[in-house]
């Protein structure tokens, strides 16, 4: 007998003595009604904790590295718990919560992540808690009935149609994949179906097949292309104007070339806010263009999504024409990560996402009508993030969503006036949605490209070094840049002048030391 057993005393109908385990409870850390006040108790102490370290924050990030950081977590042997809520919420403030990056702070300017709602936090709370799978019915009941409901509301703003449908995903990178896939489908079916080329196979088709796009438009359609077997190969890259918009006579001459050439267009990717300029594409003539040429169009509408609530909706014109659009809830809905969605204008396309597997969504199931959403997703487990947004919108609604947007956008007009007053600074172009892209320009400089790279790299490492605030930086015309992606309402002007004046003061200081000065002979040399 083991000795962490012992017997109880002999019973009384003298049946063998039953052992009684002396090994810990781990029941006793199950959510369920006997552990009810358990979890009401940590929860408490986990909102308690984090509204603590939110009030004390004083900005954006400490300005930590990873090699300062690591020897904490190597420290820590993950086989040895320390059972004890209150002590692994102590280490977790240690680790985490004094180092991270909070995208709150008026002064992260950084990518493209939104402070967050309350309402969308009393979701996530609920979403945890049930832990629904949104792939079946009997694993979510109205949970699917939720996330149903904001498609047909999310569909009915885009202007979709009747026949529209979608499904949430986990972010735009996802969406644009699933969208992509419905395209090739759609495309390799109707080629194969073609008289005009009855001898093509699948094999035939495939190669033949391009993704047209601009030259700002997010990675993932490149990456996407790849997962599809097409290739990077596969996307042609459509000029832009210099509102880093596509330009649809490039577009009308690149499908033009394909068919000259025998290539097939598989899809048109237009974006509705790309994600260094915050541009949005002519999305009437692109989609006229796609219509004449018989050719599915999607719209990555990820960063824009918001407009849809927004006062300034006539900046999306011509989205309701599209076959499928990406929307992130999580950037311009202020919804926690994740919450996103893909939309089709013909829910018969989502068909190619589906397969039947008996033992989770049966082929008779949907003869019965059963709503399994695992039949429209790439994912099988799938979160209840449909509630984060539902919650909002019962709690704020759309105006107060889009109140918010509305700010950011008059935000970005109000840095962009700064940044074009501001001899310093270059800006590129004036926003469409809430980015600035711009760089600081030392004086004299102008005319060495180089030095001016190697400065606005050094503002943004000493920015992040410091703490004081978080900046993004891209590459425009071959040339480096920094980037203000603004998504928090309560960021003033007065922050973006702040901001300015520490890039600035790091790029003057780079040049006065030996290294700057170094850097700056050596190019006028």
């Amino acid at each position: 007998m083991s000795s962490l057993a012992r017997p109880t005393d002999d019973p009384p109908d003298g049946t063998a003595p039953v052992p009684v385990s002396l090994e810990p409870d781990h029941t006793s850390h199950l959510f369920d009604d006997g552990n009810a006040e358990r979890y009401r108790r940590s929860v408490t102490e986990v909102v308690e904790r984090v509204a603590s370290r939110l009030s004390r924050v004083d900005r954006p990030f400490t300005g930590i590295t990873a090699a300062e950081l690591e020897p904490e977590f190597a420290a820590i042997d993950l086989d040895k718990p320390l059972g004890d809520p209150a002590e692994a919420l102590d280490e977790l403030e240690r680790v985490y919560l004094r180092d991270a990056v909070y995208f709150h702070h008026p002064r992260y300017l950084g990518h493209l992540n939104c402070p967050v709602v309350i309402p969308a936090l009393i979701g996530e709370t609920v979403i945890s808690s049930i832990n629904s799978s949104l792939d079946t019915w009997d694993q979510s009941a109205g949970g699917t009935l939720i996330e149903r409901r904001l498609v047909d509301w999310t569909t009915e703003r885009l202007g979709l149609g009747a026949a529209a449908d979608g499904v949430f995903t986990s972010g735009g990178t996802q969406s644009n994949l699933q969208a992509l896939l419905m395209a090739r489908e759609e495309t390799r079916e109707r080629a194969l179906a073609d008289p005009r080329d009855a001898a093509w196979t699948a094999a035939d088709v495939l190669p033949r097949l391009r993704v047209l796009t601009s030259e700002v438009s997010h990675f993932s359609i490149a990456k996407s292309a790849a997962l599809l077997g097409l290739g990077y190969e596969a996307v042609v890259s459509v000029p832009c104007d210099l509102e880093r918009r596509m330009r649809p006579a490039a577009l009308a001459a690149e499908l033009d070339r394909c068919r000259r050439e025998g290539l097939i267009p598989m899809a048109v990717v237009a974006t509705a806010g790309t994600t260094d300029f915050g541009s949005i594409d002519p999305l009437p003539e692109i989609a006229d263009l796609c219509a004449e040429a018989g050719v599915w169009l999607h719209v990555d509408a990820a960063y824009g999504c918001g407009l849809l609530v927004s006062r300034r909706r006539h900046l999306l014109d011509g989205v309701e024409r599209a076959d499928s659009v990406t929307v992130d809830y999580h950037k311009s809905f202020f919804q926690p990560v994740s919450s996103s969605a893909v939309l089709v204008r013909d829910r018969a396309t989502l068909r190619h996402a589906t397969y039947h597997a008996d033992y989770l969504n049966p082929r008779r199931a949907a003869g019965e009508l059963v709503p399994n959403q695992v039949d429209k997703s790439l994912q099988t487990t799938r979160r209840f993030d449909a509630l984060k947004l539902w919650l909002t919108l019962r709690i704020m609604g759309a105006d107060g969503v889009g109140g918010l947007f509305d700010d950011v956008l008059d935000l970005a007009a109000a840095g962009w006036a700064l940044l074009d007053e501001d001899p310093r600074f270059e800006v590129v172009v004036r926003p469409q949605l809430s980015t600035l892209v711009f760089r600081y320009l030392p004086p004299g400089a102008a005319e060495d490209p180089d030095l001016v790279d190697a400065v606005n790299l050094h503002s943004r490492a000493a920015l992040l070094a410091s703490g004081d605030a978080v900046v993004a930086g891209t590459k425009v015309d071959g040339r480096h840049h920094l980037k203000f992606t603004l998504l928090n309402p309560r960021t003033t002007p007065g922050d973006i002048a702040a901001v300015l004046d520490l890039v600035a003061d790091h790029g003057r200081r780079y040049l006065s030391e030996p290294a700057g000065r170094e850097l700056s002979g050596s190019r006028a040399s």
